[in-house]
């Protein structure tokens, strides 16, 4: 009979578990979880904080006894293993309620251990008020400590997918919530200009955003908590939330000698097999290849954790299951907006030496003669040589997570800017358009690969000096009325044919309209009236906003280097 010892719950361990039972009835598995809870949504600790989720018990997805009950599992909760004698083949376990230790034997071991809170180690970090959520444990501490305090202002240190959502359910219980991003926008997955997006509605919902800011220390003056700041004056606050990112909990790992990677993270084969041959490891404590570029990633999600618990257990059970890697598709909701995000962004591609080029849309979640319909920004990024699919991201409400999961699997099949144009989607007016928006997204990629239409990019344009060409705004009247770039020529799109001869000679045109697709129809007439034409990617609407953001930014220049003003 194999004994298989799994360290560590939740996502990747509870996976492997119940997969080897469903292999091998025989197998004698025993789970252990330091912390009280084997199994958890982790994802919806915030709204149970908020009072989204109602019901505590709806966090928790299986328990100790569930496990017995279905699967023959041996799960010890509140038990935490504190050394591996790889030699002996041996896990040191210590029950934390009774302080008992024992020896567990394994013929195979599954490390799960997950990843920590990255807890800076700065001046007053262990005041009672400065909390981190990570545990249900965790998430009924900061829901005690809110209704009994009562707290009017909170501090959210960190810009990512708990920060944001810690800060939505913070005002949604009348906090006052200022979000502190060391980098230059929030939520990493994103490119900059994507983020400015999310940017303008978390200031429209009443958060107060500080980017490249720095914490140094939590001190008191009084009963009041203060968080110091590198290049501001200290903010006070009732309640500091934590949220700067995970670290890798490999302490076990490293101790028993295996390989480690980045941040120090387990190494594992595409088997998840460690570099001993009898120990696998899954879920965020392990360092992976990112699907798309092939460099070694860390991707706590949620989803590659569980596929890897499966993959593990298969190859413990004689199954030859292989990770081919992880693309990071993963989705947040922000109060009422909804942004997703899949396989490298620009910034990460180009970092990476990646050939890449994109292209920026403005669509509707589904056909604008049917009530309701919303927009959505959507970015793709893609390889100029062969029109292959790198990434994708989308800011809007309805209809984002749909689009997000097909250029997902766009990216997994390896398909290209054709593929997309081809792709034949479900369309009724109230869930999409004859033209969904990923069919949009292939034809404006396939356009400008073909030398159709050549674009300018927010950033390269604000670079450009004024005297460069002629900015050649082709919207309504009414639209040019509510706002414009300085000293462009307008004419309307309607009228423009007509009125040719009253474009400058010798000139190359910049030419915009609120979304792209109008100035792409302007491109296409001037370029065959024999003008050299460069379409405004994403429209007026998104060199706006990003042009807004620019306004908040207390340094000389945006992310891009170029200088504001």
């Amino acid at each position: 009979m194999k004994k298989i010892v799994i360290i560590g719950g939740v996502a990747g361990g509870a996976s492997a578990a119940a997969r080897i039972r469903r292999l091998d009835e025989q197998a004698e598995i025993i789970m252990l979880e330091r912390s009280g809870y084997v199994s958890y949504a982790n994802c919806g600790l915030p709204y149970y904080i908020g009072g989204e989720i109602e019901d505590k018990s709806k966090l928790t997805l299986q328990t100790p006894q569930s496990f017995k009950n279905r699967f023959g599992i041996d799960v010890r909760v509140r038990h935490e293993a504190q050394e591996i004698d790889v030699q002996r083949k041996l896990v040191r376990v210590k029950n934390l309620e009774t302080g008992e230790v024992e020896e567990l034997p394994y013929d195979k071991l599954v490390l799960s251990p997950g990843a920590r809170p990255s807890r800076p180690n700065l001046p007053g970090v262990e005041d009672e008020a400065v909390l981190t959520l990570r545990t249900v444990e965790d998430t009924f501490h900061i829901r005690e400590f809110v209704e009994r305090r009562a707290p009017k202002s909170a501090v959210v240190v960190g810009g990512g997918y708990i920060g944001l959502e810690m800060a939505e359910n913070l005002i949604r219980l009348g906090v006052q919530v200022t979000i502190l991003e060391m980098a230059e926008h929030v939520l990493a997955p994103l490119d900059y200009d994507m983020a400015c997006e999310v940017h303008a509605y978390l200031r429209s919902k009443g958060v107060e955003l500080m980017r490249r800011t720095t914490v140094t220390g939590f001190s008191r003056q009084g009963d009041r908590l203060f968080v110091s700041l590198q290049d501001a004056r200290p903010l006070p606050a009732d309640l500091v939330i934590l949220a700067t990112g995970v670290t890798p909990e490999t302490t076990l790992a490293k101790e028993a000698g295996l390989e480690l990677g980045l941040r120090g993270a387990i190494v594992v084969d595409e088997h998840m097999r460690t570099s001993n041959e009898d120990i696998y490891a899954v879920g965020d404590a392990v360092q992976v290849r990112h699907f798309v570029s092939g460099a070694p990633v860390l991707l706590p999600l949620a989803g590659p954790a569980n596929k890897q618990g499966r993959i593990a257990a298969d190859n413990i059970c004689g199954k030859d299951s292989r990770f081919e890697g992880s693309q990071g598709s993963s989705i947040v909701k922000i109060f009422d907006m909804t942004v997703a995000t899949t396989g490298l962004n620009e910034t990460s591609a180009k970092a990476q030496g990646l050939p890449c080029d994109k292209v920026r849309l403005y669509s509707a979640s589904h056909a604008t003669y049917y009530p309701g319909a919303t927009n959505m920004s959507i970015k793709v990024v893609f390889s100029p040589q062969d029109g292959k699919i790198l990434g994708a991201q989308i800011v809007g409400f309805e209809g984002v997570d749909k689009r997000i999961d097909v250029l997902a699997t766009a990216i997994r099949a390896g398909m290209t800017d054709a593929d997309l144009a081809e792709l034949e989607l479900s369309y009724a007016p109230p869930y999409s358009s004859a033209k969904d928006p990923v069919n949009m997204a292939g034809f404006v990629i396939g356009n400008v690969r073909d030398g159709l239409v050549r674009q300018v990019h927010w950033d390269e344009l604000l670079s450009l000096p004024k005297d460069a060409g002629v900015r050649l705004d082709v919207r309504r009247d009414d639209e040019y009325a509510r706002g414009h770039m300085e000293g462009a020529l307008h004419i309307p799109l309607d009228e423009l044919r007509s009125r040719l001869g009253e474009l400058p000679k010798g000139k190359p045109f910049y030419v915009c309209c609120q979304s792209g697709l109008r100035s792409y129809i302007a491109c296409r007439m001037l370029t065959q009236h024999g003008m050299e034409c460069y379409n405004l990617s994403g429209g007026y609407r998104f060199f706006e906003m990003v042009t807004k953001d620019l306004a908040y930014d207390p340094t000389p220049c945006h992310p891009c280097g170029v200088p504001i003003g």
